[in-house]
């Protein structure tokens, strides 16, 4: 695997880990193209019952790399998602260790997992509106599920933040443990404990009966489609274009 996603398997749970500290964790796009792979490659072992996600250092993940997001089009926007996409539609029980800030971007990726462990020092905040850009890769739909649509809403729509204990007591995070990980490593031991087709079986059945008649990954990519355009053309903006500017020189 790309040195941008560490992969530790460990007791049938794979801890995989975006490793870019000095950037806080920015998504590239190799390094969603490596957490993709990863991912896939947890899927295709079987050996592994559960995925966990967490970021090197003191950041979960700051989100968008912002040259690359300042030069996506569409088609660089889905690159950009695609890492998180691919733990949003895994077919085994995820978890998010959030270990630190998750960021626009990083948010997604932690709303992509079936559960979230909040550490100390988590934040969870969308900052999608104050970069000037609209929400993307399924925000609106992901935090809507996760929180309902008023706090959703407060969150998408007026820039609410969560610390650790909102996250919790507003259903965006299981719990708050000093280590994340091990809590999450924790969580996992159920799975990893249990055989490997029940628990694919289990987690097929929940996607299906959340809203009986729709799964819920075909919800998502409806989501992503819906978000996709507004996104783009909000990245093209003369005002996104002096925001990125000024959050470069800082």
């Amino acid at each position: 695997m790309s040195e941008s996603v560490l992969v530790d398997l460990v007791d049938r749970v794979a801890v995989l880990t975006v490793n870019d500290p000095d950037r806080r964790n920015a998504v590239t796009f190799e390094m969603s193209a490596a957490l993709r792979a990863a991912v896939e490659a947890a899927e295709a072992n079987s050996d592994v019952h559960a995925v966990i996600v967490t970021g090197a250092g003191k950041a979960f993940c700051a989100g968008a790399d912002l040259t690359a997001l300042g030069a996506a089009t569409e088609e660089g926007l889905r690159k950009i998602y695609d890492g998180f996409l691919a733990v949003a539609h895994c077919s085994l029980p995820t978890i998010a260790a959030v270990n630190g800030p998750a960021v626009g971007a990083g948010l997604n990726l932690a709303l992509a997992a079936d559960v979230r462990i909040a550490g100390p020092a988590a934040l969870f905040d969308p900052r999608f509106q104050k970069l000037g850009i609209h929400p993307g890769g399924g925000a609106t739909w992901m935090l809507q599920r996760a929180v309902g649509p008023q706090v959703a809403r407060a969150s998408l729509l007026f820039g609410m933040r969560f610390d650790a204990e909102a996250a919790v007591r507003h259903g965006l995070a299981l719990s708050v443990a000093d280590d994340p990980v091990a809590a999450a490593r924790e969580l996992a031991a159920g799975p990893a404990g249990a055989p490997r087709e029940v628990v694919l079986a289990t987690k097929a059945s929940m996607r299906a009966t959340a809203n009986p008649g729709v799964v819920d990954s075909d919800q998502h990519r409806i989501a992503v489609d819906t978000e996709l355009g507004p996104q783009a053309r909000s990245i093209e903006s003369p005002e996104f274009a002096q925001r990125l500017a000024a959050a470069k020189r800082k």
